[in-house]
């Protein structure tokens, strides 16, 4: 093998990802038993999986580190040899996430590249959703009725390994059967996955498919302008200076609240969504801080709100901690539950209703709290903890 070798596996989102993990680490172990080197890993952009929605996990393999490295120099790869499609209902497009319009299932192969596609369907069926492509691909089937799973348990049906066997037969410059075996051997020691993968590497059905055979039907995309080319009027403007609010109860001015973006909604109103350009992002994170409409107000006193609301009998607050109470919950969860020490909590946390101001004050009360918290049996070390 004189050069380098990208996979694709394109898989459902938390329903397959232990899957698509087991076939990319999978392919880059069996290389390695012929001296060959690799590294498998998951999309960036797939980051956080959503249920069933289409993700990706790519193995690169090559003959030595110094062909691996120039491979690797865009993280995601433009082209690959192999796509994998462990659910043939996404041979119709794929829809990720953070992109807008339809990607065939075909797009990244090279030309004479080989689509893997685990199904019970026949090639003339799979062909009438998959695009037609101007280049020629051999269009593989592996029998079987694609793999599900959780998020925590896997189906364990021999998918991967039938797959890493089909791969073999279809690509042996990259890989040998034997080196499957032995990476089988080694990693799951188990007899019958062995088998599986053989048999799977004497039993492929593939066919060539020509240059326009497939779906004719133009995916629908959209065309989304750049900075330069963004006219004034569909321009975002950004997010003016916030500022201090008044306390619809006692009237009083404090804390902060950021203005609001009106092409953003929150909550569940939200319209718009963001779309990552992974050409040019450099994951500085500003994206996830800087969010084009603000999610959090501040209290006026910057501090949280505990205790009874007067106009709802029974309802009590302990909301505004932020990340913070997290880790306090275990405690305030206790004091309030427990209505013997209402009194005591009641008194120590006055500082923090919602109609106090003072942020010296607060935290003063906040010292308090802390020790009545102590004395009622809810240490602080077990809230921590």
């Amino acid at each position: 093998m004189d050069r380098s070798y990208a996979i694709e596996i394109v898989y459902r989102g938390i329903f397959q990802k232990t899957l698509a993990k087991h076939i990319s680490r999978g392919l880059v172990l069996a290389a390695s038993k012929e001296g060959k080197t690799g590294i498998s890993f998951g999309r960036y952009g797939d980051s956080p999986e959503r249920n069933g929605i289409p993700a990706k996990n790519f193995a690169i393999i090559a003959p030595d580190d110094e062909t691996l490295e120039e491979s690797m120099a865009q993280y995601e790869p433009k082209r690959v040899d192999v796509t994998v499609n462990v659910d043939d209902t996404m041979c119709k497009g794929v829809e990720s996430w953070a992109w807008y319009g339809l990607q065939p299932i075909n797009r990244l192969l090279n030309p004479n590249g080989k689509l893997i596609v685990t199904s019970m369907l026949g090639f003339d069926d799979l062909l009438k959703m998959i695009h037609t492509k101007e280049t020629p691909y051999e269009l593989a089937i592996v029998r079987a009725v694609p793999s599900f799973s959780g998020l925590w348990v896997y189906k364990d049906d021999h998918t991967d390994v039938r797959i890493l066997g089909t791969i073999a037969r279809l690509v042996p410059d990259m890989l040998s059967i034997d080196a499957v075996e032995k990476a089988i051997k080694e990693e799951w020691k188990d007899d019958l996955k062995v088998l599986s993968a053989r048999k799977a590497y004497e039993r492929v059905e593939s066919v060539v498919v020509p240059p326009g055979a497939g779906n004719a039907e133009v995916p629908y995309e959209f065309t989304l302008p750049g900075w330069r080319e963004m006219r004034e009027g569909v321009t975002i403007d950004s997010i003016p200076m916030g500022g201090a609010f008044v306390d619809p109860e006692t009237g009083k001015t404090g804390g902060y609240r950021p203005a609001r973006n009106p092409y953003f909604k929150k909550f569940s109103t939200r319209t718009m969504r963001p779309v990552v350009n992974f050409d040019t992002c450099i994951k500085c994170t500003l994206c996830w801080l800087q969010c084009p409409d603000s999610c959090f107000d501040v209290t006026p006193d910057w501090q949280p709100v505990l205790g009874p609301v007067a106009e709802v009998p029974g309802l009590h607050l302990a909301a505004g901690f932020s990340g913070h109470g997290f880790k306090l919950s275990p405690a305030l969860g206790e004091v309030l539950d427990h209505p013997e020490r209402a009194a005591r909590m009641a008194q120590a946390a006055q500082a923090l209703a919602a109609s106090t101001w003072s942020w010296v004050e607060s935290a003063k009360a906040t010292a308090r709290l802390y020790e009545t918290i102590g004395r009622g049996g809810a240490t602080l070390g077990r809230a921590g903890a």
